[in-house]
């Protein structure tokens, strides 16, 4: 299959995708950060699905800093904050309603106002720990054409790193990542044969 992993740069969904002999692509506006920096695109995401399909699947993880539920409380005070929460709907109701067959969308819980602007609530919601990760994180999973993600491995000692992660320059990236368990689960369940 071909495959756009969108908005990623650790490359770890691509690589998962790569590893069971699919044509998988990243694409950001951020360099990669592996060493195969070939299968990675540094433009747009709409522009990418464009120019470069068609796609087979398309898992992306579009920007969450205005759509978390995290972040709500930031709109009362900051009126320029709607205007980004109503472009970044925009982009993630976009990714949603493009022409490839099955799509996944990832983000965090988002609050009232996103879900209203995007459209639709998410489809299913995960942890890590469902996956090989003793760690908290609630992700949300906005599915077309895709089954739920079933769980590969329930594990104990479920913690929060994510949320008592210290300020930083890296922070919001270390927090974006996907683990690595959701990623070859994906690639196990979604990716069929190659």
């Amino acid at each position: 299959m071909k495959i756009l992993v969108a908005c990623e740069r650790s490359g770890i969904v691509r690589e998962a995708f790569r590893a069971r002999g699919h044509e998988a692509w990243s694409c950001d506006l951020e360099p990669s950060d592996t060493s195969r920096p070939f299968c990675h695109v540094r433009r747009d995401a709409l522009e990418v699905i464009h120019d470069m399909g068609p796609w087979d699947l398309l898992i992306a993880h579009p920007p969450c800093t205005y759509l978390c539920n995290s972040g709500v409380r930031w709109l009362k005070d900051d009126p320029v904050r709607w205007g980004q929460l109503n472009a970044a709907a925009t982009f993630f109701r976009r990714l949603i309603e493009c022409d490839i067959p099955k799509i996944c969308i990832e983000n965090p819980i988002p609050h009232k106002y996103a879900v209203e602007r995007i459209g639709k609530k998410y489809d299913q919601l995960i942890q890590p720990w469902q996956f090989g990760h003793g760690e908290t994180k609630a992700t949300c999973l906005w599915l077309n054409s895709l089954p739920e993600l079933q769980p590969t491995k329930i594990v104990e000692g479920r913690e929060g790193r994510i949320w008592k992660m210290p300020p930083g320059p890296h922070r919001a990236y270390e927090r974006s990542k996907t683990y690595s368990g959701i990623a070859n689960a994906m690639a196990a369940q979604w990716g069929g044969g190659s």
